[in-house]
C-alpha cells in the first residue's frame, strides 16, 4: 500500500491563512477530504497522513474528525504548545484517540535557537512516554540546531519534513548536505522526501533538478527512514498530484521492488505506528 505521509486539509480563512499570499491563488480556498479522496485512487495511494498547517488545537480537532469520517486518513500529526504548563494533560488527551501520531510546530517561522529553549524542550521530552512522533520543519540555516536538539532525545521518533526545504533551482550546497548527512547519523530521525517542487525558484523546475538532494537523502536516510509525502494542495503552486509522485515514483526506477515498497507506504506505517 502507498502511503502519502504528508498532506493537510482545512477550510480557507483569509485572516488564519495569511501566509496564502498573493502568489498563490490556487491554494486559496478551501481543501477537504472530498477533494483528495478522488485524487488518491486515480494515483494508487491506499492511506495518508493528515499534517497541521495551523497552531491551534482547534485545528486537530477538525483533522481528526476528518480522519474519524474518512478511513483513507490513517492518522494525524497535530499540533499542541509544547510550551504550555499543561502539555502532558493535552499530550494525553490527544494520544487518547489512536489516530492521533504527532505533534509539529512551524519551526520555520521561529527564531534560530527555538528549539534549545527550555520550556520547548520540556514539551518535546514528553511525547516519547504517549509514543508520538515529532515533525521537524525547518529551513536549511535551522539544521545546526536541529542536530543540537536532537541529540538531547535519543528516544524519540523525529520525522524531517520536505528535507529541510533547500533551494532546489540553485547548486545544491556543501553546508546543506553535511547537515543532513550529520542528522541522519541519528538512527531515530527520518526524512520525508516531500515539498520540493515549491522549493524551486518561481515554481520552476525540471524533474532532473531533484535528482542530486534525491541523492544526497538516500545515501544519508537510507531505505528504510525516507518517506514519501504530496505535501498536496501546498504542491499545486507548482505541480500536480500526479507529477509530484511521478518524480519520486521515477527516481526510484533504479531501486529494487523492496526498497520501493518500504519509501512508498512501509516505512511510514511502521515510524507514524499506523
Amino acid at each position: 500500500m502507498i502511503i502519502d505521509s504528508h498532506q493537510h486539509f482545512w477550510k480557507y480563512d483569509p485572516v488564519r491563512d495569511a501566509w496564502i499570499d498573493d502568489t498563490m491563488e490556487v491554494i486559496r480556498k478551501d481543501f477537504l477530504p472530498k477533494d483528495l479522496k478522488p485524487i488518491l485512487e486515480k494515483n494508487g495511494i491506499g492511506g495518508c497522513i493528515a499534517v497541521q498547517a495551523d497552531q491551534s488545537e482547534e485545528e486537530t480537532n477538525f483533522l481528526l474528525e476528518c480522519a474519524r469520517q474518512n478511513p483513507f486518513v490513517k492518522g494525524v500529526v497535530g499540533w499542541v504548545d509544547l510550551t504550555d504548563e499543561q502539555v502532558e494533560s493535552r499530550l494525553a488527551h490527544f494520544a487518547g484517540n489512536p489516530i492521533f501520531k504527532g505533534v509539529r510546530h512551524i519551526v520555520q517561522a521561529e527564531k534560530e535557537d527555538y528549539l534549545l529553549r527550555e520550556d520547548v524542550q520540556k514539551g518535546i521530552s514528553k511525547l516519547a512516554k504517549h509514543k508520538l512522533t515529532f515533525d521537524i520543519l525547518i529551513f536549511p540555516h535551522q539544521l545546526p540546531v536541529a542536530i543540537q536538539m536532537v541529540e538531547k532525545f535519543p528516544k524519540q521518533q523525529f520525522i524531517l519534513d520536505h528535507i529541510a526545504k533547500p533551494t532546489i533551482s540553485a547548486p545544491i550546497e556543501n553546508e546543506w548536505k553535511a547537515n543532513i548527512a550529520a542528522l541522519s547519523g541519528f538512527k531515530n530521525v527520518s526524512c520525508k522526501i516531500s515539498g520540493m517542487v515549491t522549493e524551486a525558484e518561481n515554481f520552476v523546475f525540471s524533474e532532473d533538478s531533484f535528482t542530486p538532494f534525491l541523492d544526497h537523502v538516500f545515501s544519508s536516510f537510507g531505505p528504510t527512514r525516507l518517506l514519501f509525502g504530496s505535501d498536496w494542495p501546498v504542491c499545486l503552486l507548482a505541480a500536480d498530484y500526479s507529477k509530484v509522485l511521478s518524480i519520486i515514483m521515477d527516481y526510484l526506477e533504479q531501486h529494487e521492488e523492496e526498497t520501493r515498497e518500504k519509501i512508498l507506504g512501509k516505512n511510514a506505517q511502521l515510524i507514524y505506528n499506523l
